[in-house]
């Protein structure tokens, strides 16, 4: 059969870790040794208790339907911890929870935006919220991030790219794939110019636990912005539970109301006992300890990293405040941020990701994820050390 695809799916774009990390497989079965730099997922296992507290609620029968937004006691303890983090009084009510956080940024898409709209962007920035963005018909709108602003949105900046077309504005921090964070002058006036134009937020927040230098300040806590805010997050990054597809919105009550009924049109609810496995990660001392852990593993690991591509001539790396990203700026080496991804990978064996994967302004930059081991990221530095010596061209 001949399929005629809908027009839709020609806008629809795609997440380039995905395709390094298959090119690098299949180099993998050839026999070559890879180091993975590309992909965006903790090294870590899942916390022992955790993994303990979902097998518990298998034996004891969570292996059924739940309510489309979460089991209640899941998402009061959810509605728990997000108040303890921002400051912000919270109820089950604000929470859904969801089977992976794609689907809260593509939910709210569908709730508030019609074709048309406008929708600003982090650029770079996770490349699914462009991409779902122009999939609906809307028209996403970049807003520069920039290494010289160390890696955080220029406010003024912003405010000229908001017209009257404006509905959403898409706020990333700790950043993905710069690293960067947001300070507290920079959520008030980001939350000032948000109420001045009636825009809905969201608020992209997995990284939130994994902060190393200053705070991480949630949009959400800034006054006024509860209302208009969506808060999402997940338990992917911090608890090191990629493949547990658990993720979660905090929300206007109205706001929550449509997405339990996107929920029921789509995947019915999040499997019962991962959600359970939440409610361990959420209240528990221990959960919390191996948090903590991992991110002082990742503090030294980012130093390593930052420090041995600062000693790589034609290459200089900023030392990110969060998440486990670093992008380096690679255009003294003379070639291209595409021309090093792919030579990285099939010449000396390492993946990493070209900048423009995550918007036009990615250009001249790498991503690295320094979520790997630190004999590893050693070993990388010096693959990359000896690539780029051979095929640097000097600087005009």
């Amino acid at each position: 059969m001949n399929f005629t695809w809908a027009d839709r799916m020609e806008r629809l774009g795609t997440e380039s870790a995905f395709e390094v990390l298959a090119h690098a497989r299949r180099l993998e079965a050839e026999g070559r040794d890879i180091i993975h730099l590309e992909i965006g997922e903790p090294d870590y296992g899942t916390p022992q208790n955790i993994i303990d507290a979902a097998t518990r609620a298998l034996n004891d029968g969570a292996t059924h339907y739940t309510p489309a937004s979460g089991i209640p006691v899941v998402r009061e303890a959810t509605a728990r911890y997000v108040a303890g983090r921002t400051g912000v009084p919270t109820s089950a009510e604000n929470v859904v929870i969801v089977p992976g956080s794609k689907n809260i940024l593509a939910f709210l898409l569908l709730a508030v935006i019609n074709a048309g709209d406008e929708v600003i962007v982090p650029d770079p920035g996770y490349p699914i919220y462009r991409s779902l963005v122009s999939f609906l018909g809307a028209t996403p709108v970049s807003a520069p991030i920039r290494q010289s602003n160390d890696f955080r949105l220029d406010v003024e900046e912003l405010s000229s790219l908001v017209t009257p077309r404006t509905k959403l504005l898409i706020v990333n921090s700790p950043a993905n794939p710069t690293g960067g964070i947001l300070t507290r002058d920079d959520c008030e006036s980001i939350a000032k110019l948000a109420v001045e134009h009636d825009l809905v937020v969201l608020s992209d927040e997995i990284y939130g636990r994994l902060t190393y230098d200053g705070e991480h300040v949630s949009l959400y806590s800034i006054d006024g912005m509860a209302e208009r805010t969506v808060l999402m997050d997940g338990l992917s990054k911090a608890w090191a539970m990629c493949g547990w597809r658990l993720g979660f919105g905090v929300m206007p009550v109205e706001l929550a109301k449509r997405m339990d009924t996107l929920m029921i049109n789509s995947s019915s609810c999040a499997a019962a006992f991962t959600q359970m496995a939440a409610l361990e990660a959420f209240q528990s001392p221990e959960s919390d300890a191996a948090v903590d852990a991992m991110v002082a593993d990742f503090r030294g690991r980012r130093d390593l990293l930052v420090d041995g591509l600062n000693r790589i001539p034609g290459i200089t790396c900023r030392r990110p405040a969060g998440a486990f990203y670093v992008f380096p700026d690679i255009t003294a080496t003379g070639l291209g941020e595409r021309e090093l991804q792919t030579g990285l990978l099939e010449e000396v064996g390492v993946a990493v990701l070209a900048g423009t994967a995550f918007g036009p302004h990615g250009a001249g930059h790498i991503r690295l994820s320094y979520a790997n081991s630190s004999a590893n990221l050693q070993r990388a530095l010096e693959r990359i050390a000896l690539h780029v010596g051979a095929g640097a061209v000097p600087p005009a």
